[in-house]
């Protein structure tokens, strides 16, 4: 059963859920320090844990912080060519996907969430076993309007379009860190323009943000945890397990399994 949320009041959770929710929190941080799939089981978590639509409003601020951690780590390595070149397909791509929440049911709203977040795993998989697919890919600005304007609908409606910049930043061949860098930052900006748009659609308000502030060093803890985990566990054989977990939840948030 999910747990309500009121616009006043913190919620109600059990000791094992907000176990749930604290681990979510640390898989935020782990997945702004290198591990981005991760983030996808956040977003699965917090949607069982809460109605599919009012998860996507906690989970917001979260993400915000999150960013603010990686843009800390990372902020002198960004390209903001890329940037700049990607912000203004993906605010279409977020107004398009308001304009979506705001017709889409309730009930309808979990299946969203589980299909967007299985599309993601896919091109997550494919990123990581077949990266050389995405090496010629043209540098051309419908190539990157496309990317942002999937960002922009897939961020708004399900927090989950970390493997779409991915697989743009893999596609254009930035290096490492530069590529965590304009990451970074870009989520920030993106997540911080998602805010009045969350907020009008009441998805972010005084119980929520108790809960946030709650679960904010469980993301502290995970953003040091992830710098960690990647010096010591192979990064494809973690992100492997992930996506397998990622696919099984996804499913059954879409009630097919």
């Amino acid at each position: 059963m999910r747990i309500p949320i009121h616009s006043r009041g913190m919620p109600t959770l059990t000791p094992g859920q907000w176990l749930l929710a604290a681990l979510a929190a640390m898989c935020i941080g782990i997945s702004k320090s290198g591990f981005t799939g991760l983030g996808l089981v956040t977003v699965i978590v917090m949607a069982k844990l809460f109605p599919a639509r009012e998860s996507t409003g906690i989970l917001l601020p979260m993400l915000i912080c999150g960013d603010v951690f990686a843009v800390l780590g990372f902020r002198r390595h960004a390209q903001w060519n890329q940037i700049w070149r990607m912000l203004p397909p993906t605010a279409i791509g977020i107004v398009t996907g308001f304009f979506l929440m705001s017709v889409i049911p309730d009930a309808r709203f979990g299946v969203v969430i589980g299909s967007s977040v299985l599309l993601m795993s896919v091109l997550q998989a494919v990123r990581m076993f077949r990266p050389g697919l995405y090496q010629n890919v043209p540098h051309t600005r419908a190539f990157a309007w496309s990317i942002g304007a999937a960002c922009g609908v897939t961020t708004m409606l399900a927090n989950g379009a970390g493997p779409i910049m991915a697989l743009y930043l893999l596609a254009i061949a930035l290096p490492k860190y530069e590529l965590v860098g304009t990451g970074a930052w870009f989520f920030l900006i993106v997540n911080v323009f998602k805010v009045p748009f969350s907020s009008a659609l009441g998805l972010i308000h005084g119980s929520s943000l108790a809960l946030n502030l709650v679960l904010l060093p469980a993301i502290a803890a995970g953003t040091l945890l992830g710098r960690w985990l990647i010096a010591v566990v192979p990064q494809r054989l973690f992100e492997t397990l992930l996506l397998i977990f990622t696919t099984i939840a996804s499913l059954r948030l879409m009630g097919w399994i």
